[in-house]
């Protein structure tokens, strides 16, 4: 008897622990907005410092107000670029409010990728798909995805989707490339694949999902930094461990933050959002990042 009462007292204890993880994984740290910020030594000797900002996975859905009025402020950083990385609707009606929420870092020179929910939208997955990397990918509804690219492009920024680019940005050459989303095999990167020019003094590559046969091609051609978003920084983590997936083929260690690939830096934002349908985030906040780019350590 005193044996059943002791487990029961300790299941007790262990499911009312979860449901205090739970309540502050969707209601407090999933909306903690967070700044973080890194230095990329990457630039040419002797070049001033640029200010980079990547945002990544909005997951975007009407009402979201908080969450657009925190990005929009992001504007007062004054980058001198805007680097997206994919995933900004996770509603078919959230284009209008992405473009509030974008519109005053239009201003700034951007580049930009999509990702698979900026084609379709998120579907309901067992959370325990997410430790096979090789899962069946699930189709969503067909979301707005050309005005979304057009509230984009009309603010001039680089449309890099299997495309390249080359832009002054504050002074500097710099050489983009991107790919379309590599997670749902919607890349190419023969379409601008090539050696980065010598008339370049920044070269940057932009993914949705790190995968690393894209980040090995782009670390083939010479290229000196990437950006990539996807994983969440693996969304629920545990603290001392970190990330227990990453969705993708990248390694846990450099699941969020900045790490050398070979011969370029990599840097995966945990981001902003998650599925309407896992609206947790544990031990790893919704974050931006301001990346100051400096001259490289000979």
């Amino acid at each position: 008897m005193k044996i059943s009462r002791g487990l029961a007292a300790a299941a007790g204890i262990g499911v009312g622990a979860g449901a205090l993880a739970l309540a502050y994984a969707s209601l407090y740290e999933r909306v903690q907005y967070t700044l973080r910020h890194f230095a990329v030594p990457a630039l040419p000797e002797g070049a001033e410092p640029i200010r980079v900002l990547h945002i990544s996975d909005l997951h975007m859905t009407p009402g979201q107000v908080r969450k657009a009025h925190w990005v929009a402020s992001l504007s007062a950083l004054d980058p001198d670029l805007v680097l997206l990385t994919g995933d900004n609707l996770a509603h078919p009606d959230a284009v209008d409010l992405v473009a509030k929420t974008l519109r005053p870092l239009l201003n700034a020179p951007g580049a930009f990728v999509f990702g698979s929910n900026d084609y379709y939208a998120p579907v309901f997955k067992n959370p325990l798909q997410y430790f096979n990397p090789n899962h069946e990918h699930r189709y969503g509804e067909a979301l707005p995805t050309e005005e979304l690219r057009k509230v984009l492009t009309d603010g001039d920024w680089l449309d890099l989707n299997n495309h390249a680019a080359d832009k002054v940005v504050a002074g500097l050459n710099v050489h983009f490339a991107g790919v379309d989303d590599p997670h749902f095999d919607l890349d190419d990167y023969e379409l601008v694949a090539g050696p980065v020019p010598k008339s370049a003094d920044l070269s940057i590559g932009l993914t949705h999902s790190p995968e690393p046969r894209v980040l090995d091609e782009f670390a083939r051609d010479g290229y000196d930094f990437v950006a990539a978003g996807h994983t969440h920084g693996g969304q629920v983590c545990v603290p001392g461990y970190g990330a227990l997936v990453t969705n993708c083929g990248i390694d846990r260690e450099r699941v969020k933050g900045l790490h050398p690939w070979e011969d370029m830096w990599l840097h995966v934002s945990a981001g902003l959002g998650t599925s309407p349908y896992a609206p947790v985030r544990f031990a790893c906040a919704p974050e931006a990042s301001l990346l100051t780019f400096v001259p490289k350590v000979f």
